[in-house]
C-alpha cells in the first residue's frame, strides 16, 4: 500500500454543443494531495456542477482527465500495471451518492461483500468470509441477521449505504472516496454515517476525501477542507478556520447561504454564483494599476 495520492494539473474537459470554443472545463488546473499517514479527512465542497464528482471519477481510474496527472505512491494510475491497478482499486475505495442505485436488484446484498472477499483473495473458507463479513457489518453498526440474505428493496436506504461501509472494512484501504456518501439520508443515519468514518480514520488509519455540497457536515467531521467553484479550488486549509475566517468571496457566499433557525432572520436578497463572478472581475480591474502614460 502506497502513502501518497496526489493529483497535480488535473484538468477535464468534456465536447460541448451550442458553445463557442466547442468544450466546457469541468476541472481546471486541480492539484492537492492526500497522505495516508497521518490518516486524515479532507473534504471538497462546492455547489452542483462545480466539478467535485469528476475529481472523485478522475481520482478513481473512471474517467481520464484531459490533461495532468493522478499519481499514487508517484506512478500514474492510468500507467498502471494489471498488478499495480489491482492494488490500486483495494487501496482506493468508493462509496457512491445513491445507496439505491449501487446494488444490483436481483441479488441478495451479501454477494457485494462475498465479490471483495473472493476479488482480493481475502479468505480461503466460507467460514472465515462469513466471520470477516459479521465483523464488518458489526463495526458499521448493522446486525448481520438482519441484512444478510436479504434483497436491496427490503433494507432501508442507510443500511444498504452502511453495508458499502461494512466493504470498506473488510478492505482497510489506505484511501476512501466518498461522494456526497450521505446526501440521501435523513439526519440521525447521517450522524451515524460520519460517526463511522471518523471511526475509520482513528482505528484503522484511513484518510477520506469528504466530497459534499453540505458545509455542516464539513464542520461536523473537521480536518482540512477546500472550497472548489468552476473547477478551480478557490481557497483551502483547516475547517475551524476557512469557516470562521473564510478569505475568497465565494467561500463567503456558501456560509451566507446557510438558513438560519430563525424564523425572524431570513435572507433579503439573492446572490448568484456569476453575480459573484461579476463582482471580482471588476474589483479586479478596479485595482489594476493604470497604465503609464506614453513618453512623448
Amino acid at each position: 500500500m502506497k502513502s501518497e495520492l496526489e493529483l497535480r494539473g488535473v484538468q477535464q474537459r468534456f465536447h460541448a454543443r451550442g458553445v463557442a470554443s466547442g468544450y466546457i472545463t469541468a476541472v481546471d488546473d486541480v492539484s492537492f494531495t492526500l497522505a495516508a499517514q497521518p490518516p486524515q479527512v479532507v473534504s471538497l465542497v462546492g455547489q452542483s456542477g462545480s466539478g467535485k464528482s469528476t475529481i472523485a471519477r478522475n481520482v478513481l481510474g473512471l474517467q481520464k482527465p484531459t490533461a495532468g496527472s493522478v499519481l499514487y505512491g508517484g506512478k500514474d494510475i492510468f500507467k498502471l500495471n494489471r498488478t499495480e491497478y489491482d492494488e490500486y482499486r483495494r487501496d482506493v475505495q468508493p462509496v457512491f451518492q445513491d445507496p439505491y442505485a449501487i446494488f444490483n436488484p436481483f441479488y441478495r446484498v451479501d454477494r457485494v461483500l462475498w465479490k471483495a472477499l473472493k476479488k482480493f483473495g481475502l479468505t480461503k473458507s466460507r467460514s472465515k468470509g462469513l466471520e470477516l463479513i459479521e465483523e464488518s457489518l458489526r463495526a458499521v453498526r448493522l446486525e448481520p441477521e438482519n441484512v444478510l440474505g436479504r434483497y436491496p428493496h427490503q433494507l432501508s436506504g442507510g443500511q444498504r449505504q452502511r453495508i458499502m461501509l461494512a466493504r470498506v472494512h473488510m478492505l482497510r484501504p489506505s484511501f476512501i472516496i466518498a461522494d456526497e456518501p450521505v446526501s440521501m439520508l435523513d439526519a440521525q443515519v447521517r450522524k451515524h454515517f460520519l460517526d463511522i468514518l471518523l471511526d475509520f480514520q482513528r482505528e484503522h488509519g484511513m484518510t477520506t476525501l469528504f466530497i459534499t455540497h453540505d458545509l455542516s457536515t464539513v464542520y461536523y467531521l473537521g480536518g482540512e477542507v477546500m472550497v472548489i467553484t468552476k473547477g478551480e479550488i478557490v481557497e483551502r486549509g483547516p475547517v475551524s478556520t476557512v469557516m470562521h475566517e473564510p478569505s475568497h468571496p465565494y467561500t463567503k457566499l456558501l456560509l451566507d447561504s446557510i438558513p438560519q433557525p430563525d424564523p425572524d432572520n431570513r435572507w433579503t436578497n439573492r446572490i448568484t454564483v456569476d453575480e459573484l463572478a461579476d463582482q471580482e472581475r471588476a474589483d479586479a480591474k478596479a485595482a489594476a494599476p493604470a497604465p503609464e502614460a506614453p513618453i512623448l
